[in-house]
């Protein structure tokens, strides 16, 4: 009732289903939120076998009832391992068609920065999210500019890694401290700037996303893996050519472990 009288111009209808195959019949965007919330207390880790059951039945309707060019956002946690699972039940969907969102991650590192240095997010420029949407994933500063200028040399470095990366990397757990619940208005919009970057193009600008690796940067292909990437033409580019020095590095193996024992957890549902 209160989308329609929003009364959005592009809206033409509205189907209210318990059905997977009516839900996901012909479908060119999903957004997957649909998964058990992590609760006050609880570590992501407990939420994977949860979880994991429900995107094996959601690829499964996807590929057996949406385009074959549908473009698929999971934002459900752990979103990187559902994605994954998802996308392997998707068999004739390419598996590129299946991202998993960071860019909340993205967007809290734009706040925390825009707030220490006094700026608009809007003068942030190539801010970058590696790895895991979970507290391990990266917030890289390196070629990171605020109106134009590279911003990493005139920040002390242990603000970076004893306030920024935790900062940004348990904000969700903060949430859920302040209001009891999972990010919802936040997760939300981080979800619209997904879909509409990918669909519309991000016009030459950085944004996150977490996507089928394609072994760039040594990241082991087919992990859902965020990365720095451009849009274009409704597909994304992963950025090449990036310099990652030491510390960057070991906070790369580090998502990617998680990552990998998330995936060792689920391997029986990707046989």
């Amino acid at each position: 009732m209160e989308i329609n009288d929003c009364a959005f111009p592009l809206l033409k209808g509205i189907v209210t289903t318990d059905s997977a195959a009516v839900g996901f019949k012909d479908a060119d965007y999903a957004l997957l939120v649909g998964s058990k919330p992590r609760g006050k207390g609880q570590e992501r880790a407990d939420l994977i076998k949860d979880n994991g059951k429900i995107f094996v039945d959601v690829g499964k309707a996807i590929n057996d009832n949406a385009s074959r060019n549908i473009k698929v956002l999971v934002v459900g946690n752990p979103a990187n391992t559902n994605c994954l699972i998802a996308a392997h039940y998707a068999k004739d969907i390419p598996a590129k068609n299946f991202t998993a969102m960071t860019r909340l991650d993205h967007d809290r590192a734009l706040y925390q920065l825009a707030n220490k240095t006094g700026s608009s997010v809007t003068d942030i420029k190539k801010l970058g999210i590696w790895g895991n949407h979970s507290p391990t994933m990266y917030p890289d500063l390196t070629n990171t500019t605020v109106k134009g200028k590279l911003i990493a040399p005139t920040l002390d470095h242990a603000w970076i890694d004893t306030f920024f990366n935790p900062k940004v990397g348990k904000r969700g757990a903060e949430i859920i401290d302040a209001r009891g619940s999972s990010s919802a208005a936040s997760a939300g919009n981080a979800a619209i700037s997904h879909i509409r970057d990918w669909a519309l193009g991000s016009h030459g600008e950085w944004v996150s996303m977490g996507v089928p690796s394609d072994g760039s940067y040594n990241v082991p292909k087919g992990l859902i893996f965020s990365f720095p990437v451009t849009t274009k033409g409704g597909d994304y580019h992963i950025v090449q050519g990036l310099k990652v020095d030491e510390y960057s590095q070991k906070k790369i193996d580090i998502t990617t472990k998680e990552l990998l024992e998330e995936r060792q957890c689920v391997e029986a549902l990707l046989k």
